[in-house]
């Protein structure tokens, strides 16, 4: 995997409930640990939902991103499962208090919703 595909795959672990939702899934089903750069993607998401960082960033349309990426995944309780999964598979404790800079990327995310792909529709459509 490489480091731009991890940094991917952490965005969506970190703000796109139904990644997260079939990681653990897969890892219940098979009784499976995350490999190397899962775990690491995994450690990255959950840095992702500390605070932002002051400076190091390279884009502030990245960090407004980021806000708002931390904002909307609070209501699926995003942080706390991400912080219980890592607790289960006995991941080292994140000594960081600020989202290091370099992982601050505008990244888009899959769509997530009533009306995306794949997504709820309303009645009758």
């Amino acid at each position: 995997m490489t480091p731009r595909e991890k940094l991917q795959l952490s965005y969506e672990i970190a703000f796109f409930p139904p990644r997260l939702n079939q990681l653990w899934e897969n890892w219940k089903i098979n009784q499976s640990s995350p490999d190397a750069d899962t775990g690491d993607a995994l450690d990255i998401a959950l840095m992702l939902h500390l605070k932002l960082p002051e400076s190091g960033y390279n884009s502030m349309r990245a960090l407004t991103r980021v806000a708002i990426y931390q904002a909307k995944s609070r209501a699926f309780g995003i942080p706390a499962f991400i912080r219980a999964v890592r607790h289960h598979f006995g991941r080292p404790p994140i000594n960081v208090s600020e989202i290091p800079g370099e992982y601050i990327r505008d990244f888009a995310l899959p769509s997530f919703g009533r009306n995306s792909p794949g997504g709820r529709t309303r009645r009758g459509n």
